[in-house]
């Protein structure tokens, strides 16, 4: 950020241009109705900084690869791979280095597709504005526009800057992406108040925000980072990215087991050297062994491609993971708090109910399907019973039909002219409210065009926000004007003295009014946004072409509309299954707290008492603290509630998922455990601030990617509690050997083909457990609940310990020819086969073997608690028959003898590894049941 873009927002902040008296407006700015000449555009230019906000530079992959390098593993690792190459040991060295590569490969290639992946989906900002240059309209850079141009907006429209309005012409502009407002703002040019709160502020307009309707003229008064959306994207800056507590533990791993490496070799150099008259090279080589034994070479690659896999699966649900670490987070979120407008419902407003004739229908489908019913005490009947109000809601109208059109860059990624339909395909244009009484009018059978062509449009009262309603006037097809009003019923019913029954013109008595008015509050009780419409059939010649207010006299009263943003389909089971696993949900929303209470009754949330934006302002930290677990609904919300809601629940603990779209909740969402952008409604600055992006904005993906997070860590902490016993199997085994004057009983090679070969493919393959049928029934994992719980800590002693009483036998029998030297104990029942002479080597293969069998065993004890059968997961089972025969060609092919050092084994070697096998599966299932009685079940 430049210094005057910093010097603007320090001293600028608390500038009130909507306020202002225009001539202010201008003075201070320097300029006028004329706009600026191109000199002094560029001057402010170079002294002002472009119009854009310098949101944070996607990461280079120069810096995702050496982002791979961060884990205290891969340096433990990587000194292995340099005492291996520096004792000669080369094979090994480079076998260490390979899975180094291997490691950061398939973290790379992930991060970078993830990167790859947001970058497309971010939409392209306006390119072009019309500016009043030099006394002229032309159409310049929008990064060009200076605090004082005059810019010119129309329907369509992206505001291109931060500017107070001049002249409007029924301007509405959907500032949803700034406010939260799920319905478009109507403009007028005027003062309002100092105090008047952002989504109130009628005479000004905001950087990409869009214009739904009309058109305006306005002057710049705050360009790039000074404009609103501009003071949010640098409050992202000031948010630190948070390691996830997976992230942190495996740092914190890496670390433990460095300092178990140190302890260990430095134990085994003083008995050896001080103690023993072992010769400094076997001590070296011992301690190489216990470093590469104590290293879980798998993990890290099987941790992150366990992660990729998982991210992979949520991406084909429509999740976009953009940090592979957070999906193990999500499994231990117990609040969402989500949006409204578009996640829980389908953000296309639906008229469901309608007043006309003196009777109430029911309108059926949801959004812009044209598809329903009209019904009456629950019967169909047909909705030509009503066609006069219907007929006014699709005159009294401005929406376009247009097509969806690819983006400027031609590639689809950018914004598109509406919403709602394939590319090519017709679709809506226009404001929410109006396009709803389009569709409904569709329902009962009208054609837009049909209807237009019999009914061509005279003239316009336009609609604003001081009138409320608006008027157009139509030639008829016996040649007669007629004029449709639409607007808030209030200032329709005003304007009418008789009232439209069955066809026939009524006088409207006071009783009916007070019915019609008791009808519109039962209306907007249900949530429903109500409209009034009216008509006059006796036009004045003089208001066909021109018309004013004065056409607005006189006239007939049709009936009410009322509609409303129906909640998606799917999204009530979605909730339940998220309070089912002890997951709340809180509703946060720019919209008033009626129409969110009814949505929130109408979803099931637990709770529907409401808290509005004010009465959160006037809550001292303190009692917010006291009642945000028991409020599901936040109405009337700014961005800096919303952080303030967050902050609240973190700092009682609670792990929080945040949804958002628009540029005034990125913060909140930069600062959640878990942010969730929206990818069809996001903003580039909510998709660069998130963890996760959801392809369908829908509230049901959210579930379903806690689902697989969890799944995700389920798995996770499957395989770090298989890899991590296995390996302090193999430091037991090892120290316990050199301490007992054996020397080294497995050779550093061995051990890397196990912890990577024989481990590590069934390992990853347990990556891709399918989910415990108990998942989404459990409560959700506290915070502070790492993946390596006691209960695993307690197995890798155990196990460990285990492992070595079932091996060190073998070890002995087949080295000395006895299970204790001096002592032949089992010679005269298992005997020698010819040619197998009791060896170091012979001694080696056997542990080396009895290691991959014994891993084997655990694998299903381990899954068994999760309610895993053995081929509940083919991939495991092709994953075990592969490390079986990796293994045997070890052993009996000439290659693998020489590159391992091993022996082939004859009959009797695997029954002594099948006898001890059987040992240790009793050993480990009795400890299993010792551990049930004081840990919890994972």
């Amino acid at each position: 950020m430049s210094r005057a873009d910093t010097e603007r927002i320090t001293s600028d902040i608390d500038r009130d241009w909507h306020s202002r008296p225009l001539e202010d407006v201008y003075a201070e700015l320097e300029t006028s109705e004329e706009g600026l000449t191109a000199a002094q555009a560029s001057e402010r230019l170079e002294r002002e900084g472009p119009n854009e906000i310098e949101a944070k530079a996607g990461t280079s992959p120069l810096r995702i690869l050496v982002e791979q390098y961060s884990s205290a593993l891969i340096w433990v690792l990587i000194a292995a791979a340099i005492v291996m190459a520096a004792v000669g040991h080369t094979i090994d060295a480079a076998v260490i280095a390979g899975i180094v590569v291997l490691i950061t490969l398939f973290g790379f290639v992930q991060d970078y597709r993830a990167e790859q992946s947001i970058r497309a989906l971010q939409a392209m900002a306006t390119t072009y504005a019309l500016v009043r240059r030099d006394g002229e309209k032309r159409e310049v850079d929008a990064t060009k526009l200076v605090p004082g141009d005059v810019i010119f907006v129309e329907s369509g429209d992206i505001v291109p800057a931060d500017a107070r309005l001049v002249e409007e012409s029924n301007l509405s502009v959907d500032e949803a992406a700034l406010t939260g407002e799920s319905v478009g703002v109507s403009k007028e040019v005027g003062r309002v108040d100092e105090e008047t709160s952002l989504a109130e502020r009628e005479n000004t307009i905001y950087k990409d925000t869009v214009v739904q309707r009309g058109s305006g003229v306005a002057v710049v008064v705050e360009t790039g980072p000074a404009s609103e959306i501009g003071q949010i994207a640098t409050a992202l800056e000031e948010a630190e990215e948070r390691d996830t507590p997976f992230q942190s533990e495996m740092d914190r791993l890496g670390k433990i087991i460095a300092g178990v490496v140190i302890v260990a070799v430095a134990v085994i150099a003083i008995a050896e050297l001080v103690v023993g008259e072992t010769e400094p090279l076997q001590v070296f080589l011992t301690a190489v062994g216990i470093a590469v034994s104590a290293v879980p070479e798998g993990l890290p690659a099987v941790v992150t491609l366990s992660l990729a896999l998982g991210a992979r699966r949520m991406a084909e649900q429509n999740a976009l993971v953009r940090r592979l670490p957070i999906v193990e987070a999500l499994g231990s979120v117990d609040v969402i708090c989500t949006d409204k407008t578009g996640t829980l419902t389908e953000e296309e407003m639906t008229v469901q109910r309608a007043a006309a004739n003196r009777e109430v229908y029911e309108l059926t489908g949801t959004g812009y399907d044209t598809d329903g019913e009209f019904r009456y005490d629950g019967e169909p009947v047909d909705g030509q019973r009503i066609a006069e109000v219907l007929r006014c809601g699709m005159l009294c109208n401005n929406v376009d039909l247009g097509t969806r059109e690819r983006d400027a860059a031609g590639d689809g990624t950018g914004a598109v002219a509406a919403t709602g339909a394939e590319e090519g395909e017709r679709t809506y244009l226009g404001d929410p409210t109006e396009i709803a009484l389009f569709v409904a009018a569709q329902k009962a059978g009208f054609d837009h065009e049909d209807l237009a062509a019999e009914y061509p449009r005279l003239g316009e009262v336009e609609f604003t926000s001081a009138r409320k309603r608006m008027t157009t006037v139509h030639e008829t097809p016996d040649g007669g004007p007629v004029a449709y009003t639409k607007g808030a019923p209030e200032t329709v019913l005003e304007r009418c003295d008789r009232e439209l029954v069955d066809g026939e013109l009524v006088e409207l008595t006071d009783e009916r009014r007070d019915e019609i008015e008791a009808r519109n509050e039962d209306f907007a009780e249900d949530a429903l946004r109500v409209m009034g419409f009216a008509f006059r059939p006796d036009v004045p010649d003089d208001q066909t072409e021109r018309p004013d207010e004065t056409v607005e006299r006189r006239m007939v009263f049709l009936g009410l509309q009322g509609m409303l943003d129906p909640p998606r389909p799917e999204v009530t089971d979605a909730l339940a299954g998220c309070l089912d696993a002890g997951i709340d949900v809180v509703m946060i929303t720019g919209d008033n707290a009626v129409t969110a209470r009814a949505v929130g009754e109408e979803i099931g949330l637990r709770s529907t008492t409401v808290i509005s934006g004010p009465e959160l302002e006037e809550m001292s930290d303190d009692r917010l603290a006291e009642v945000v677990e028991d409020v599901d609904i936040f109405a009337r919300t700014s961005p800096e509630h919303k952080t303030r809601i967050l902050q609240t629940l973190q700092a009682k603990e609670h792990t929080v998922a945040m949804t958002g779209d628009g540029v005034n909740d990125a913060p909140a969402v930069k600062n959640a455990d878990v942010g969730v952008a929206m990818g069809i409604r996001g903003t580039d600055v909510t998709e660069q601030a998130s963890d996760i992006v959801l392809l369908d904005d829908n509230f049901a993906t959210i579930r379903d990617a806690v689902r697989g997070g969890r799944r995700i860590f389920d798995n996770v902490r499957k395989f770090v509690n298989y890899l991590l016993s296995g390996n302090g199997g193999e430091v037991t085994m090892v120290f316990t050997g050199s301490m007992l004057g054996f020397g080294l009983v497995i050779t550093p090679i061995q051990i890397l083909f196990i912890n990577v070969v024989t481990d590590g493919i069934p390992a990853l393959s347990m990556g891709v457990d399918p989910p415990a049928k108990d998942i989404m029934d459990r409560d959700p994992r506290p915070p502070e609940e790492g993946v390596i719980t006691d209960r695993i800590v307690t197995s890798v002693v155990g196990i460990a310990a285990f492992m070595t009483i079932c091996l060190l036998p073998l070890f002995t029998l087949n080295f000395y020819g006895e299970l204790v030297p001096g002592y032949d104990v089992l010679g005269a029942i298992v005997g020698w086969s010819p040619g197998y002479e009791p060896s170091r080597e012979l001694a080696q293969t056997m542990v080396f073997t009895g290691f991959v069998v014994f891993e084997i065993v655990r694998i299903q004890a381990i899954r068994y608690r999760y309610g895993l059968g053995i081929f509940t997961n083919r991939w495991l089972v092709i994953a075990v028959v592969v490390a079986v025969t990796l293994q045997l060609l070890v052993l009996y092919t000439s290659t693998g003898q020489l590159l391992f050092d091993v022996e082939p084994l004859a009959v009797v070697h695997w029954i002594q590894i099948a006898v001890a096998a059987g040992v240790f599966a009793l050993l480990m299932a009795g400890f299993v049941k010792v551990q049930d009685r004081y840990f919890d079940r994972y």
